[in-house]
């Protein structure tokens, strides 16, 4: 299955420098036009870290992971139309696409999510990102804390500090 993701998601790795950890579970990701062009806005507007986000953009480089994807089609179009204005560009994009195509969509943007819930499109965010690579052993569990405490430290609202509360319980 494809994946999507919006700005926020990407921006909680970037943050924390923690772009390849991305990289290891989701090896091709895409990002619709409005999401890239958020990212370059606020790189122009002095969030540095989005730098490493931007150089890991095909074909700015040929080995680039992440890839440029935008609305194709009357379908995606109309599907686009239909959401309310309140959604942002990038969410907006990121669910007509998901829909459509049948990909999964990373988002932590409330409004998104439900919409995406509603519109039985596969969903994941930022803290099953974390779990995912936990479950995976990509990283151990005190790790993936310590990331998420992280982007608490720079800003992420998590209702969770302790990713174990999500992980499935062994019996």
């Amino acid at each position: 299955m494809s994946i999507i993701s919006n700005t926020t998601l990407l921006s909680n790795f970037a943050a924390i420098g923690q772009l390849d950890l991305l990289r290891e579970l989701y090896p091709r990701l895409y990002v619709p036009t409005a999401v890239y062009n958020e990212i370059r806005y606020g790189l122009d507007e002095g969030y540095t870290f989005y730098r490493p986000l931007i150089e890991q953009v095909y074909p700015h480089h040929n080995d680039g992971w992440i890839h440029l994807t935008h609305i194709v089609g009357e379908t995606e179009l109309l599907r686009l139309s239909q959401l309310p204005r309140k959604i942002h560009a990038g969410e907006a994009e990121c669910l007509s696409i998901a829909r459509e195509r049948g990909w999964l969509l990373l988002t932590d943007d409330r409004a998104a999510r439900k919409i995406a819930k509603s519109w039985q499109v596969a969903l994941s965010g930022t803290l099953g990102t974390l779990v995912l690579m936990v479950e995976q052993d990509i990283y151990p569990l005190a790790q993936a804390n310590d990331h998420l405490s992280q982007m608490i430290r720079q800003g992420y609202r998590s209702f969770v500090t302790d990713l174990s509360v999500l992980l499935p319980s062994e019996n």
